[in-house]
């Protein structure tokens, strides 16, 4: 037997995708996962993904700012934030019209969600009516629906849940231990209560978080934990690595080994193996070959389309050339 199989075997009996919905992954557990070796954590995130998943089949997801700047959170990593001066503008909310013209072109590039993300602490009540009928019309296109807000309240939650939203996105970003380095604004809790009314109303939750922002391994591991003792977990998680924005407290953190982002997605693919572990900021930053490698590793979701919410994402012409060069296709079944 070789050296160090034993601890495997052992990892992935208590990790295993078969374990009682009441067993909860300590960080320890998820941490040892990160320091397999490469190819033995590779192998057994392939295995988890097919078991659940066709491993040439990704989903394509489409996101729109409908309200850019002037966001009242000092969170680091982000370029809309009143705190830090990135020369992003603060703008009104787009007009219905505005995003039914984007989401039907999402659809015609072959996008089957689209993502609607506006820059506020919370929504109001008059934002509220207007985010209401983008869902509604999104919905009449026949599209899955997704909607980032901030914090809700039970009230705002029912009437997204009324319109027909599909899922609603609101990331943890990183492990308690680490939150308070990155956002001052809001507490944990305030996310995770969040994702509770999402929850009771009956909602797909879509959380994941930010790599490469200076967590250690034992952060990084948190977060998945965290994420993946949700109950239950996300349906989508996605895992942005860290688009340094000049202005930003993060612009000069150190570049993430692309290999750290592999095992990441591999970790999260093995913590939660029914979600769909979506490749998502970062994703220009990164060589085909990465992006392979991530698809290796258990992603299975990618936003698509040539901007994300204020930076910038791969043209919609070099996916599909990356997708047909591994042979992969686009469906959500």
């Amino acid at each position: 037997m070789m050296p160090g199989c034993t601890s495997y075997i052992s990892i992935m009996n208590t990790i295993a995708f078969h374990r009682p919905a009441a067993q909860r992954i300590t960080v320890g557990e998820v941490r040892a996962l990160f320091e397999l070796p490469f190819a033995d954590l590779m192998y057994r995130a392939q295995q988890v993904h097919r078991e659940y998943f066709d491993p040439n089949q990704v989903q394509l997801s489409t996101l729109l700012s409908i309200k850019t700047g002037g966001c009242s959170e000092d969170c680091g990593y982000c370029p809309q934030s009143a705190f830090h001066s990135t020369g992003v503008e603060n703008r009104r909310m787009l007009q219905l019209e505005e995003v039914v013209r984007a989401a039907q072109a999402a659809k015609q590039a072959g996008a089957d969600r689209f993502c609607m993300g506006a820059a506020w602490r919370e929504p109001s009540d008059e934002d509220m009516l207007s985010v209401v009928e983008m869902v509604r019309a999104v919905r009449g296109l026949g599209m899955e629906t997704c909607a980032t807000l901030g914090m809700l309240n039970d009230e705002q939650t029912l009437m997204l849940k009324n319109a027909g939203l599909d899922y609603y996105n609101h990331n943890l970003d990183t492990s308690p231990e680490f939150y308070g380095h990155i956002i001052s604004t809001r507490d944990y809790q305030d996310r995770l209560d969040t994702l509770e009314r999402v929850r009771r109303a009956g909602m797909h939750v879509c959380s994941g978080g930010i790599v490469g922002m200076g967590e250690s391994v034992a952060e990084r591991a948190g977060l998945i934990a965290q994420l993946a003792n949700l109950d239950p977990y996300p349906e989508s998680v996605p895992i942005n690595n860290l688009v340094k924005v000049e202005g930003t407290p993060l612009a000069d953190e150190e570049d993430l080994d692309p290999l750290d982002f592999v095992r990441t997605i591999a970790v999260a693919r093995v913590a939660m193996p029914k979600a769909r572990v979506r490749l998502s900021a970062g994703r220009q930053q990164m060589s085909d070959e990465i992006q392979a490698l991530c698809f290796l590793a258990g992603a299975n979701s990618i936003f698509y389309g040539d901007q994300l919410l204020t930076t910038g994402n791969p043209e919609v012409e070099r996916d599909r050339a990356l997708l047909d060069r591994l042979g992969m296709h686009a469906g959500k079944e």
